[in-house]
């Protein structure tokens, strides 16, 4: 991939200012979207999962050990062919937690769900902690080793905000929502799948609202942003399934771990990106949006490929 250095200037000239009202309505949105996910979770799900606990910490070391550390490798490997803000929204989506549409996906592949439902939880409450940790060791990591430090200030992350912000975000919708499913079935049962399919409206409408005003410069950069994206969702997915068929797991968490690796909340990403003000000290940081907007759309092309790879193929898969 020969790219022109004007490119990433292209790339990181695209930007996406919300006032005070708007970072207020998306950051409220995602907490729905959130509480949506947690309306299919119930405390007796956990059990089985719980007896045998091997595909769970399986999932749990893809999802925040193998992942980030393959993506800060990869981000070097690309080399001069992406720029800081491009490696730097790759780890950002790495270290995100699993997407809310992975337990669609994984019914579609006839996976386990409640491996997947489970791992969602598991990943969304860790990412509390987890998501600002290994944004802020692999991005730093990634800046040291590509001799990045002399081009941008060095990578300062306030650990607190973030926290702060995706414990709202997440970790009280998904308490919320479990204590909905609990004590009110019914109301759960009735909301659930009018939040899914919110979810996947809200996170285009943000995809939209990101170019809109952009469209020139981002079909400019679109096929170098397509093919970082595809390499990067493909390893997510090669980590997932590689790390479940070395352990010797059942198929179908094989085939829920493909999936929970392979499938990022990207929207929170997106959040972070436009809802707060985290990334303000960056300079010109484009890329960091652009990857992660258009991982949210291939993530989607990808899971319902895989979806119907794994639905359509006999048990070796």
């Amino acid at each position: 991939m020969n790219t022109n250095p004007d490119i990433f200037t292209t790339i990181d000239g695209i930007n996406v200012t919300l006032n005070a009202g708007g970072m207020e309505t998306v950051n409220i949105v995602l907490a729905f979207i959130m509480y949506g996910v947690a309306l299919g979770i119930r405390p007796k799900m956990f059990k089985n999962v719980f007896l045998k606990p091997k595909s769970v910490i399986a999932g749990a070391i893809c999802q925040f050990i193998l992942l980030p550390l393959f993506t800060f490798l990869l981000a070097l490997a690309f080399g001069n062919n992406i720029s800081w803000s491009m490696a730097l929204g790759m780890i950002l989506v790495a270290a995100c937690p699993g997407g809310n549409i992975s337990n669609f996906m994984s019914s579609l592949s006839r996976a386990n769900v409640e491996l997947s439902v489970s791992l969602t939880a598991i990943s969304t409450a860790l990412a509390v902690v987890a998501t600002p940790f290994n944004f802020w060791l692999y991005g730093n990591l990634y800046l040291h080793f590509a001799n990045i430090h002399g081009e941008i200030p060095a990578l300062t992350i306030p650990l607190w905000d973030v926290f702060k912000t995706i414990f709202i975000l997440l970790g009280i919708p998904l308490v919320l929502g479990i204590l909905t499913s609990h004590f009110l079935p019914k109301v759960a049962a009735f909301l659930k799948k009018p939040l899914q399919y919110i979810s996947i409206v809200f996170f285009l409408a943000i995809v939209v609202l990101s170019f809109m005003g952009n469209m020139d410069a981002f079909l400019r950069c679109i096929k170098y942003i397509f093919f970082v994206v595809l390499l990067h969702n493909l390893l997510a997915l090669t980590i997932g399934f590689s790390t479940a068929s070395l352990l010797h797991l059942p198929r179908k968490d094989r085939r829920t771990l493909t999936i929970e690796t392979g499938i990022q909340n990207s929207g929170l990403g997106l959040v972070l990106l436009l809802g707060t003000s985290i990334f303000s000290a960056l300079p010109p940081h484009g890329g960091m949006l652009v990857i992660t907007a258009w991982w949210g759309v291939w993530h989607i092309i990808s899971g319902l490929t895989i979806s119907f790879i794994f639905k359509k193929s006999r048990k070796q898969l």
